[in-house]
């Protein structure tokens, strides 16, 4: 750059001393005799001064040049200090971009553990409610006191009310009825006793659905007897079952439970 600037100038100031070399174009000549020599009249010869010109034009173009280099020194600071900010961008660019994919691929994970987790969830919810529905079961007395029920001309339903054990609390306590809780199998038995009477015999009627399953009887004319029976039955959702006291016989119970009415599932369906 700095050769480029100087030769142009250099050029400049040749061309400038060469031009006040050159002679006055309106000089006289002064006559002579035929054996004179003819000389130029009032001839001024002028001294070079481009030596002084290039000294001085140099001492100029030195001290530009000095600047000059300065400032493409500061210049050059500038662009390295850029350089650096700009390669520091570029590293955190990348980083930038490496921590994005990172937060996406997080986000994927995110969303997959979320699925698996609401599939857990749904899961442990369901084995929670079958196995709240799987625990079925319950024993029933007719009374904790001494007493005969019956006889009745009609068929009567019988209303165990005191409850020894009832999970699930499929048995109601106030009507008499179990109502079936789920799809499956269940086994039912009944117990009845009564004291003997020649006229009146102790009978009750396992009922499903208004229809009859099966009977525990017995019939004496004196002393205290008992009976039993049971069964296994396929119940629907909200399928009833309850015990029904046969037409003019009678039970008794006390606190030493005579009469109970019991039920669990075996299995669901």
């Amino acid at each position: 750059m700095e050769m480029t600037m100087f030769f142009p100038l250099l050029l400049l100031i040749c061309s400038r001393s060469t031009a006040q070399l050159q002679p006055e174009s309106d000089n006289e000549l002064t006559p002579l005799g035929d054996n004179q020599v003819r000389q130029p009249a009032n001839v001024s010869l002028h001294q070079p001064t481009c030596p002084q010109d290039i000294h001085a034009v140099l001492r100029e173009m030195s001290g530009l040049l000095a600047e000059q280099r300065v400032e493409l020194r500061h210049l050059q600071q500038e662009n390295d200090a850029q350089a650096a900010k700009l390669r520091e961008l570029e590293k955190l660019q990348r980083e930038l971009e490496k921590l994005n994919q990172q937060v996406k691929e997080q986000a994927g994970e995110l969303t997959a553990i979320k699925a698996r987790t609401n599939v857990t969830e749904n899961q442990v919810e369901a084995l929670r409610r079958e196995t709240g529905v799987k625990r079925v079961a319950f024993t029933a007395a007719l009374t904790s006191s001494s007493t005969t029920i019956g006889p009745f001309n009609t068929f009567t339903t019988l209303v165990f009310r005191h409850v020894i054990t009832n999970i699930g609390n499929a048995y109601n306590t106030n009507t008499g009825l179990f109502i079936a809780p789920v799809k499956g199998a269940y086994h039912f038995e009944l117990y009845i006793g009564a004291h003997g009477d020649p006229s009146h015999p102790s009978a009750a009627i396992l009922v499903r659905n208004g229809h009859n399953i099966c009977i525990a009887y017995e019939h004496q004319p004196s002393h205290f007897g008992s009976s039993a029976n049971g069964a296994t039955l396929l119940l629907e959702v909200g399928d009833v079952v309850f015990l029904r006291l046969w037409a003019r016989s009678r039970v008794f119970d006390n606190e030493h439970n005579h009469c109970t009415f019991s039920g669990h599932l075996l299995f669901t369906m």
